[in-house]
């Protein structure tokens, strides 16, 4: 949530960002309109209720003097009367300004590229051949992959639930578990993470906090007559780990990882990636989540960048890293990379992780903060979060990459040991 102060004093420049984040502007100028209108009530309601206490006061003392108290009676009533109306008032006002702010995305950072969709997003850099890739010159999609090798089972998924969900067997199974076991080693060990189990249902207030609700419902699996949601991340839980607490500096920075299942309906997506393991209603995923000082937190993105690219080198899976314009961040993002893998049957790369700062955005949702120790000042802490990385994305990229002409599946180097030394996926019989 963006502060109504820096709306308030840098109006010209926040409407500039915003309107690069596809705001409108009128919608600006209401919320600075009736910004304006409420804090004129509030004035207006505070000189009321001195008056008010000031025949409250005449009441009083006329009493005790025996005298006649129905004029300041009269007068406390009217006063009491208007109080109500400009209550009402801004109650009404209150519920605006709150939906309006609510639904503003958080401010771009100036290293932001300005653009109108993903068709603006800035390339990075480049890591691994995609044109010296294992499979041939043919390769299998990893979805007819998965079926040949008995290790993905659609039909029995949407059977079971309904379609993009899937079944894991044996190979495939024992695959996901080694991958994730393998991220979640990398990241405590080398990294530095907190290794989590999270809970995998929420409730509203940190759904909140981390900018899902109340804007994005639809993308999501709420329990009926509950006040909880199944996770779409575990950014969730392991943001809201800290909310509506107060930390030291010394605390800072913290990093925590955990493996979850993701939950989402993916109901904006309609007849995209409606096949493999890209674009699910339910897949892991190992997340990982920053608490940094705000002079820190930039060099905290690209730490936690690097982190997750280790994964992919580590696998040797081709990838890039593109910087997300302001038409394609997030919501809650000041500033994202994303990480895309190389899938040689569909000859692009495809996202595999995405990694944001969003400043003091969520911190802000969910009073997230900290105690300076030089002047005792408190403040909000930056959080970040990222995907380090997806699981069934990753599955799906082993699959494509490390095809081999016989049929079978190459393990990666790394995994081998996470397998039980298995070396390779073999064909169905």
């Amino acid at each position: 949530m963006l502060d109504i102060k820096l709306i308030r004093n840098d109006f010209e420049k926040v409407t500039d960002l915003l309107e690069k984040r596809g705001v409108e502007r009128e919608k600006l100028v209401r919320l600075k309109d009736i910004d304006k209108k409420r804090r004129e009530l509030l004035q207006n309601s505070e000189e009321l209720k001195k008056e008010r206490n000031q025949d409250s006061k005449e009441i009083a003392e006329k009493k005790r003097n025996q005298e006649s108290a129905d004029e300041a009676i009269e007068s406390m009533q009217a006063v009491s009367k208007k109080i109500k109306t400009i209550d009402q008032k801004l109650e009404d006002i209150s519920a605006e300004m709150k939906e309006i702010t609510e639904g503003l995305p958080n401010l771009p950072h100036s290293s932001v590229p300005i653009g109108a969709s993903e068709e603006d997003n800035v390339e990075i850099n480049r890591w691994g051949d995609e044109f010296l890739s294992r499979p041939g010159d043919q390769p299998k999609a990893h979805w007819d992959l998965g079926e040949d090798l008995g290790i993905l089972d659609w039909k029995r998924g949407a059977k079971v639930s309904q379609s993009r969900f899937v079944y894991y067997i044996d190979a495939g199974a024992r695959l996901v578990r080694a991958l994730y076991n393998f991220m979640l080693d990398v990241h405590v060990s080398e990294h530095g993470y907190t290794e989590m189990i999270t809970p995998f249902m929420v409730n509203d207030e940190s759904m909140f906090t981390t900018g899902q609700f109340p804007k994005f419902k639809e993308d999501v699996y709420e329990i009926e007559d509950e006040n909880l949601t199944m996770i779409p991340t575990a950014e969730v839980p392991l943001t809201n780990f800290y909310r509506d607490e107060i930390l030291s500096e010394s605390d800072l920075p913290q990093y925590f990882t955990a493996v979850s299942p993701s939950f989402r309906s993916e109901a904006g997506s309609a007849g995209r990636d409606t096949r493999g393991l890209i674009r699910l209603h339910q897949f892991h995923k190992v997340e990982l989540v920053k608490f940094a000082k705000p002079e820190d937190s930039y060099e905290e993105l690209e730490k936690m960048t690097r982190d997750a690219e280790v994964i992919l080198e580590k696998l040797e899976l081709p990838y890039r890293r593109i910087v997300l314009s302001t038409g394609d961040t997030g919501f809650a993002a000041a500033k994202t990379y994303d990480l895309e893998v190389w899938m040689p049957a569909q000859n692009t790369y495809r996202e595999i992780s995405s990694c944001s700062n969003t400043e003091s955005f969520q911190a802000r949702r969910g009073m997230i903060r900290f105690r300076r120790e030089e002047n005792d000042q408190i403040e909000y802490v930056h959080t970040l979060n990222g995907s380090g990385v997806a699981i069934g994305r990753t599955v799906a990229a082993i699959l494509e990459n490390y095809q081999q002409p016989d049929g079978r599946i190459k393990i990666p180097e790394v995994l081998i040991p996470y397998m039980n030394g298995l070396k390779y996926i073999e064909p169905a019989a």
